[in-house]
């Protein structure tokens, strides 16, 4: 009992469900199509957060690593600058040698961590000036001239004395007066005040021809105590090549696909100091604040990985729209095979109903035929005298039924030309020299009709090949219809060449036939004319309504 209610839900579900595919043959396709595109977009737009959010995170975790490393060897500068600042503090002078030991110590040439060096820049009064070079070629064994920026005046200079390692770039700074550029002096007076070392802003280093590297300086004071005082003896400093600096901190990073860029400041492009461009520009950038040499300077990161879909979110697209695809292709073979069921349904009641109405239909048409058999039997009986013509006559009419009944079964018991109901029952007599003509419009008949036009122009064609126009050469009948009031198709029956006819002739079978049976079928009267040039006879046939012969069209629609 149990089993057989979960049968009967079971089908009553699954008779919904075959409704709706029957209901909506399209839209239900459709829909499991978009509900399967959602359900896939949704993953997408998902597995595109979770790898944003994974991008965000590495973005973060190499701007620490970055941060970290440049914070470590601006630390290692800043602590060689005091450690030298200290040494230089217990000598009375800072002569050559001592800074060439003191930078040997370092290994600069083999470990620059970032920085182009370090120098040292004593402080020199203007009128000690010349005193102060002398004593500096003397120690170099070479030229060394002091040098200021244009238009720089005041009593203090600051020229660098010394600079390790011995490079093209390092040599061309010698002698330049530091405290002369506004963006150094400005980062000297703070290290003097606040005795720490201090970098500078964006600046040009070496200021030498066709060399624009972008860096900074980061300085250090070294001050000498006299009678219990101290007094400022000069600096010893490190310059950064921006890019370099950022280049070395860069070595290790694993994500080398990520730019990174270096500002003095906030993120603007005249604040830039350094830049490894990304592969592909996306836009998405974070930022990460660190301090070298009590100097705040931002580091960005942009992502390489733009708008494009990632490969997992790409295969979950590929997959969910195949998966879209193969769902709405089996719905819409379902819903093909809920149609074909449903009309396989439909055709089997219509067959079952059109076989009732055939029936009928045969019966009705069977009583009709063989009443006019019976009738035409009757007159022709009454109108001969021996057997023979008896059965010619009869012979005769019973091939006009027939081949009107030829042609309504070749269009399947539908409607029949007017035209072809008229050929067939004068195909007899249109061979040869017969003047045969018609002329009327595309007009068609219903069965039963066309059964009786084609009885009344079998008797006349009879009547004008035994007595009329088609009896002698030159003779000539001539057909006409025309559609009349919507609802009749007048026909005109006009003999014209043959013997001439007695108006007192008696009255024959096809007469009678013509204004008897005929007229009956037709529900019309017949106008029949016995002019001495010839028969006339006018005929009405009404239009009847389809609908007895449409269900055989529906029939032979569902059958194809």
């Amino acid at each position: 009992m149990h089993g057989s209610t979960e049968t009967r839900v079971e089908k009553e579900r699954q008779g919904r469900a075959g409704r709706w595919l029957v209901r909506f043959p399209r839209g239900v396709p459709v829909a499991i199509f978009l509900a399967i595109a959602l359900i896939t977009a949704l993953s997408v737009v998902a597995i595109e957060a979770g790898e944003d959010r994974r991008e965000r995170a590495v973005m973060r975790e190499v701007a620490q690593s970055i941060a970290s490393a440049l914070d470590r060897r601006g630390n290692a500068t800043e602590a060689y600058l005091r450690a030298g600042s200290a040494l230089f503090a217990t000598a009375d002078e800072v002569r050559l040698p001592l800074f060439r030991r003191f930078a040997s110590e370092l290994r600069l040439d083999a470990d620059r961590r970032g920085s182009e060096g370090i120098g040292w820049a004593e402080v020199v009064r203007r009128e000690n000036l010349a005193e102060f070079e002398r004593a500096v070629q003397a120690e170099r064994m070479g030229p060394f001239e002091v040098r200021s920026e244009a238009g720089a005046a005041g009593d203090v200079l600051v020229p660098v004395t010394f600079l390790k390692p011995d490079t093209e770039r390092n040599r061309r700074a010698l002698g330049f007066d530091l405290y002369s550029d506004p963006v150094r002096r400005e980062a000297m007076d703070e290290a003097a005040r606040m005795m720490r070392p201090t970098a500078t802003g964006k600046l040009v280093l070496a200021h030498a021809t066709g060399d624009d590297a972008t860096g900074f300086l980061i300085f250090m004071p070294v001050f000498e105590s006299r009678a219990g005082t101290r007094q400022l003896m000069g600096f010893i400093y490190s310059p950064f090549d921006a890019q370099y600096f950022l280049s070395s901190a860069m070595d290790m990073l694993a994500h080398k696909q990520m730019g990174v860029r270096l500002y003095d400041g906030p993120a603007d492009r005249a604040n830039l100091l350094a830049e490894h461009a990304p592969e592909q520009e996306s836009g998405n950038r974070i930022e990460q604040q660190i301090r070298i040499a009590n100097r705040a300077l931002l580091i960005e990161i942009e992502s390489a990985r733009t708008g494009t879909l990632s490969p997992l979110s790409m295969a979950t697209l590929l997959f969910g729209l195949a998966v879209a695809s193969l769902l709405m292709m089996l719905a819409r073979l379902l819903t093909r095979q809920a149609l074909e069921d449903e009309a396989s349904l439909e055709f089997f009641e219509e067959q079952n109903s059109i076989r009732n109405s055939l029936t009928r239909e045969l019966n009705h048409r069977v009583k009709n035929t063989l009443a006019s058999i019976l009738s035409i039997i009757s007159l022709t009986r009454r109108r001969t005298e021996n057997l023979d013509e008896f059965v010619d006559g009869l012979e005769g009419r019973v091939r006009a039924l027939s081949a009107t009944h030829d042609l309504l079964t070749q269009s399947d018991w539908g409607t029949t030309p007017v035209r072809s109901v008229i050929e067939a029952e004068l195909a007899p007599y249109s061979g040869g020299d017969a003047g045969i003509r018609l002329d009327g419009p595309a007009i068609e008949l219903a069965p039963n009709d066309a059964l009786s036009l084609g009885l009344a122009i079998h008797e006349l064609a009879t009547n004008a090949a035994k007595y009329g126009a088609l009896s002698q050469p030159g003779g000539s009948v001539t057909i006409e219809w025309e559609l009349e009031a919507e609802e009749l198709v007048k026909l005109h029956w006009i003999e014209r060449g043959g013997p001439k006819v007695d108006p007192e002739r008696k009255s024959g079978f096809g007469t009678d036939l013509i204004q008897k049976i005929v007229a009956h079928e037709l529900r019309q009267p017949v106008e029949l004319r016995f002019d001495p040039e010839g028969v006339s006879c006018t005929l009405r046939v009404p239009m009847r309504v389809r609908s007895a012969f449409q269900i055989r069209e529906r029939l032979a629609r569902l059958s194809d």
